[in-house]
């Protein structure tokens, strides 16, 4: 779907044509491409009432071209990354499933005539272990439906356990905690000391969960990515570029995930940043 101040444009590159989605933002300070997923290459630029920026197609396919191996890589990935996780079945019976950063195996099964409600339990097997999902006759809610519930309600647990081990030693009290479901981050934090984390964080291992929840927690003591920033996360979570290296590596299986279609997070490139 394109929005207002959007346009769609084809580049030719070296390599072939280019498809890309022109977008005006009063936010941009100047180039940026990003990768989408689910739209593809969008460049956004300034409005054409900023100075310089009135015709800007020239500098944007300038600027494509030379990029262009950079987003070939990131467009051949994101089809690699689609295709591996279209192989896992989605949500159905035999399909794999990860959750708390391992790959469980799918079962859903018809529950007794007594269940009133849908339900989903974690189990042990000889192969792996599996997520049960057993369906309730009176319960009309698609099993993804039912499975989305039941891990958000396993990531709201495990946030505010995380939020609760580490917000006394980084001396903060967090107002309030909610869960979302971003398609670009993974956590935010407001001055008013609100903290917003993306449910899906129950996917990862449980390391990259808290991660991010240190994350979070230090930005209510420091906002902005300075070297005091770092240090406060590193205080609680040494090894915090790991963990986000994961995050971002699984990105898009994570986003995916209820749906069995690849979401990357969006790979961005703006001028002048080196590749």
């Amino acid at each position: 779907m394109r929005g207002i101040g959007e346009e769609v444009r084809t580049a030719v590159l070296p390599t072939g044509q280019l498809d890309y989605v022109l977008r005006r933002s009063p936010r941009s300070r100047g180039l940026r491409v990003t990768i989408d997923p689910a739209r593809g290459i969008v460049v956004s630029v300034p409005p054409a009432s900023r100075r310089g920026w009135a015709r800007p197609v020239a500098e944007v396919e300038r600027f494509l071209g030379e990029r262009e191996a950079w987003i070939r890589r990131h467009l051949t990935r994101q089809a690699r990354q689609r295709e591996a996780i279209a192989a896992r079945g989605g949500i159905r019976d035999g399909a794999v499933f990860r959750y708390l950063g391992e790959l469980h195996r799918l079962r859903i099964v018809s529950g007794p005539a007594s269940l009133r409600r849908s339900t989903v339990e974690r189990s042990g097997a000889d192969e792996a272990d599996e997520l049960v999902i057993r369906l309730a006759a009176r319960d009309r809610r698609a099993p993804t439906a039912v499975l989305e519930t039941w891990l958000r309600a396993r990531a709201l647990e495990a946030i505010e356990r995380a939020v609760a081990v580490h917000a006394p030693a980084l001396g903060v009290r967090p107002a309030r905690v909610t869960l979302r479901d971003p398609r670009t981050r993974w956590g935010s934090a407001t001055r008013k000391q609100t903290l917003s984390f993306s449910w899906r964080l129950v996917l990862a291992p449980p390391e990259a969960l808290e991660t991010v929840a240190v994350h979070e927690l230090a930005h209510l003591r420091v906002f902005g990515h300075g070297p005091r920033f770092w240090s406060l996360v590193a205080s609680r979570r040494p090894d915090h570029a790991a963990w986000r290296r994961w995050l971002r590596a699984h990105s898009h299986e994570l986003h995916g995930a209820m749906d069995g279609m690849a979401l990357d997070g969006a790979a961005t490139s703006r001028a002048g940043e080196g590749d």
